[in-house]
């Protein structure tokens, strides 16, 4: 699908609430692109505006011609104008580029109650931006202040059907669509207009437009960031109308993202602090396609990886010092382990959906059937047939390896068992590529050079890629939560396979 474009006219906002800098924060977190064309700076915090300074119009018009002309866009969401030559210039705009889905939350008073558009901007507001708008955002003093301008009459609100009645109006001049928000006048549980801040309980915000009226109601909630919730809405609309929603749902579904937005909110400055833009929007703490490099860089798995990569197991078997007998029994165990490790790649197979994963791992059993070869014709001499290999009894490092792994695949979904794989997958290739490169490494006359070959041959290289490939292709689809869960997999089944040198280490040999 083709990434939504959503260009922001907006004054910036130095401590990142609201304005631009909140709009660009909801885009981001609805998957579009944002673009935007600057009217003004301010110097603000959560405290207030110390300053601001406009940007010339003829400039705000360069940027809104640079935008269209080349990115495009899909839909316009403006917030502060300023003044009314750069409403003009939007208006011209709009018209020039036929820009038919406009948002415009018409930003004309501050929190304090200060009235931030002249007059003159406020009547070139309606006169020429409102006739071109998809949905029109108004707070209930902004929508006040556009009615007296517009010198229409309206009753103070007292209730709903007052509330109602004022949307209803305002759609009289004009827009397509106007959301009236309440979070100014909350309501008691009878839906009266709140006189005490203790029977505030209802937040309604009124619909009205082409397919008829939608009241949506919300639980009122007592936090003091609230900061910047008019662009964040206006923005969420923007986003949604863009993916192709009705206006209904594209509306229902802004409102729920501010309230949530609220709800989760952390309290930043000593004043209104702004919402939590981020709450439904997870990153994965690795880059797509490197989802093991991820794991093994973490802090819980580099002591037990490097436990079992480096173990002393492993050395002796570079240095050529490790007793033939410790390497005999391991050997039988890691025979009696591959036979079950077979079959949870079996299951892995059973457990795919797709044909290419199906056939991957069938691949994988293929490779450790070649593997198993090896442990064969290393017994053979000596004096084991596979025979006596398999009427030897499992160790119980063994038993609890191989039934952990087949546990994870009988218990959990596809991806748990190929995680609960990997670390003898890409362990046992990491760990001969090492002591391959060693020049300290005994090649010649060892007993254990073949064992190191084996495992940066092609064959077994090409079946690290294949088990690889095949996880980075699915970990990027999972959730935070989930990649957590996955690496703990990973850590169980790395002390599993340093449990495994244990084992062979401690072995005290075994008769033929």
């Amino acid at each position: 699908m083709a990434t939504k474009r959503i260009l922001v006219i907006a004054g910036s906002d130095s401590s990142g609430g609201a304005g631009l800098e909140a709009d660009q924060k909801v885009i981001a977190a609805h998957g579009c692109y944002a673009m935007t064309a600057t009217t003004a700076l301010t110097a603000q915090n959560t405290l207030g505006v110390q300053d601001v300074h406009h940007i010339p119009p003829t400039f705000l018009r360069k940027q809104i011609d640079a935008v269209c002309q080349d990115v495009g866009v899909d839909v316009v969401k403006t917030g502060m104008l300023a003044s009314a030559e750069t409403i003009e210039v939007v208006a011209a705009a709009f018209r020039e580029y036929n820009i038919t889905t406009i948002v415009v939350d018409p930003v004309m008073i501050s929190t304090s109650g200060s009235q931030l558009l002249p007059q003159a901007a406020v009547l070139t507001l309606i006169i020429s931006l409102l006739p071109l708008t998809t949905i029109l955002t108004p707070n209930l003093p902004e929508a006040q202040l556009l009615l007296q301008s517009a010198g229409v009459r309206f009753q103070e609100p007292e209730n709903v059907d007052d509330i109602v009645a004022m949307a209803h109006k305002l759609l009289g001049l004009g827009p397509k669509w106007v959301l009236l928000k309440g979070g100014h006048l909350p309501l008691t549980n009878n839906r009266l207009v709140s006189k005490e801040e203790s029977d505030r309980e209802i937040v309604l915000n009124v619909l009205v437009g082409e397919s008829g009226m939608t009241v949506l109601e919300s639980k009122f909630l007592h936090s003091k960031n609230t900061h910047g919730t008019g662009c964040s809405l206006a923005s969420a609309i923007a986003c949604n109308l863009a993916a192709g929603m009705t206006m209904v749902k594209a509306v229902k579904k802004a409102n729920l993202y501010i309230e949530a937005g609220i709800r989760t909110s952390v309290s930043l400055g000593k004043g209104s602090g702004p919402i939590n833009h981020f709450h439904s929007t997870y990153t994965l703490p690795f880059t797509p396609g490197k989802f093991i490099p991820y794991l093994l860089d973490r802090d819980d798995i580099q002591v037990p990886w490097k436990k079992y990569t480096e173990h002393e197991f492993v050395q002796r078997m570079g240095d050529g010092t490790l007793p033939v007998e410790k390497f005999k029994y391991y050997m039988i165990q890691d025979y009696l382990f591959l036979v079950q490790f077979a079959r949870a790649t079996a299951l892995s197979a059973y457990k795919s959906s797709s044909l290419k994963d199906i056939g991957r791992s069938v691949q994988q059993v293929v490779t450790l059937q070649e593997e198993i070869k090896l442990h064969i014709d290393f017994c053979k001499e000596y004096g084991l047939e596979e025979a006596d290999i398999i009427g030897q009894e499992e160790d119980q490092a063994t038993t609890a390896y191989t039934r952990y792994v087949l546990d994870i695949g009988q218990s959990q979904d596809w991806l748990a068992l190929q995680i609960a794989l990997l670390p003898c997958l890409i362990g046992y290739g990491i760990i001969a590529r090492r002591l391959f490169e060693d020049p300290q490494t005994v090649r010649v006359g060892s007993r254990y050079w073949e064992w190191i070959t084996q495992y940066v041959g092609d064959e077994y290289v090409n079946a690290m890629m294949r088990g690889s490939d095949l996880i980075e292709e699915h970990a990027g689809k999972q959730s935070v939560s989930r990649v957590e869960e996955l690496a703990q997999i990973f850590i169980h089944a790395t002390n599993m396979e340093r449990g495994f040198w244990d084992m062979g280490l401690g072995a005290g040999g075994v008769s033929a």
